[in-house]
């Protein structure tokens, strides 16, 4: 198992266990023998899933599973009573006890839950523990499942390392180096055109690692421009990531507890988000986020708490990898600190001053230096690793991540996915996950979060419509013939 892989696997605690949870809502139902045998069928030609973890003092290993059994993994889930007046509270309840229970640690680290007779149709409980893959993986898996998925494409063998120094210098470069070849070229271009078109020009991580010490040790950092800029920006950034300034105090952030509460609202219309975003010269993402910090103002103010100049920090997983191999497992993508200015009460001033923050994130450096990070955390004993990770838990009040799906809704056994939502896990302290998905036309919003921190989610979610439909509003009154 790879070191950032190894620190995720280490990194569940009694308040937050390192599980991706998702539900899939799917109508007609779907048969409990069908769904087995699609999952089996697809979901093992990805050799992880059939993989179970041994650890021993000198790390985690992959081993597979010589007794795997697809009804271990695929289960039948019954809802409370209260199902039939309550549906949706009724499966909110059962993915929040899911979200602390454990995954059995003598067999793959994951589960499907499937409950066969809901609204109409069935709903699909979906567990995964973070150590298999991250985010853009898992979607690349899921996208399998479906009806007329894609198979994994083929992986070529790795060749055998001759000594240890070849494998030290293998894993310098797919854990510290190759990042820099992919996604992250972009941040690069704030540290000098020359520097970017360096290493954009160059595939092989182990290529770029030579010249890397080949351009330092020749002609100095002080002689080169683009790698004085680039050396001067990590260290900018990593002291920006070391020094971060700890949140305003809300009651959002401070010790969680051991229970969960789940929830969601109904789909926005895609388009409406777009036009919107069109109208103000900003992104999807920066009207998105705008409207999350106003549901959590709003939330706030409900309860009496004054936000007037408060903001807070979510942590925004950045994706670290090409697209093309997203199939391939594990994690690789790093951290990105957004600041929400949940104290700005004008919707539309909210909308410029997020745009603003993720503008100044575009050339950041930080997603590389969380994610080596990680990589020499899974390499210490885990008290080591747990004080070097309070570093974002400390400073972070949510871990929110927001992810583009597919236009068109999907098919799993002949049944249309109705809706697909997933939360991603906490860390240390954090208590509260936010999730923002794009599927079949609509915008979803869910929340996961602590009881002792926020008790009622739901009391959120039912903000976030409001302060969209009151940034719609402020958008159609501009003067715009001005």
């Amino acid at each position: 198992m790879s070191k950032v892989d190894t620190a995720w696997l280490r990194m569940d605690s009694p308040s937050n266990l390192m599980m991706i949870l998702g539900v899939w809502i799917l109508r007609p139902a779907v048969r409990y023998d069908d769904a087995c045998q699609r999952i089996e069928e697809r979901l093992l030609k990805y050799p992880r899933f059939g993989q179970k973890v041994v650890q021993d003092a000198t790390g985690a290993s992959w081993v597979t599973d010589s007794h795997f059994d697809i009804k271990r993994h695929v289960l039948r889930e019954k809802l409370s009573p209260s199902v039939r007046s309550h549906p949706q509270q009724a499966l909110q309840a059962r993915l929040a006890e899911l979200a602390l229970k454990p995954l059995d640690p003598r067999y793959p680290l994951w589960d499907f839950r499937l409950v066969e007779h809901y609204q109409g149709g069935s709903a699909l409980l979906v567990r995964i523990h973070h150590c298999i893959a991250d985010g853009l993986a898992l979607i690349a898996v899921i996208q399998s499942l479906v009806d007329g998925g894609t198979e994994p494409p083929q992986r070529k063998p790795k060749p055998a390392q001759d000594s240890a120094w070849e494998s030290a210098e293998d894993w310098m470069a797919h854990t510290l180096i190759e990042p820099l070849t992919g996604a992250t070229v972009r941040a690069l271009e704030a540290a000098g055109e020359g520097a970017a078109q360096a290493f954009g020009a160059i595939g092989d991580p182990k290529t770029l690692l030579d010249k890397l010490v080949e351009k330092g040790l020749t002609k100095g950092m002080t002689g080169s421009a683009d790698m004085a800029k680039l050396a001067y920006q990590m260290l900018r950034d990593g002291a920006a990531l070391a020094l971060m300034a700890d949140d305003s105090y809300t009651r959002l952030k401070g010790t969680p507890g051991h229970a969960k509460r789940v929830a969601w609202c109904q789909p926005i219309p895609l388009d409406e988000v777009r036009a919107v975003s069109k109208a103000l010269h900003c992104s999807i993402n920066d009207v998105l986020l705008a409207s999350v910090a106003g549901a959590m103002g709003a939330y706030l103010k409900a309860h009496g708490d004054s936000v007037a100049g408060k903001e807070i920090r979510a942590m925004v997983p950045v994706n670290l990898r090409p697209m093309a191999p997203s199939y391939e497992l594990g994690n690789k993508f790093g951290l990105a600190p957004v600041v929400l200015p949940i104290g700005l009460d004008n919707p539309i001033e909210r909308v410029f001053e997020v745009r603003r923050r993720m503008s100044a994130l575009k050339g950041s450096l930080q997603p590389l230096l969380s994610f080596a990070l990680l990589a020499v955390a899974g390499m210490v004993v885990k008290p080591a690793q747990d004080a070097m990770l309070n570093l974002f838990s400390r400073k972070t009040t949510a871990v929110m991540t927001n992810v583009p799906g597919p236009r068109e809704k999907l098919k799993f056994c002949g049944s249309t996915l109705e809706q697909a939502l997933f939360w991603v896990p906490q860390s240390g302290t954090v208590g509260l996950g936010v999730s923002i998905l794009s599927y079949g036309g609509g915008v979803q919003f869910g929340l996961i979060s602590d009881t002792t921190l926020c008790p009622d989610p739901q009391a959120i979610i039912d903000q976030f419509e409001p302060e969209f439909a009151k940034l719609t509003l402020l958008t159609l009154m501009l003067p715009w013939g001005e």
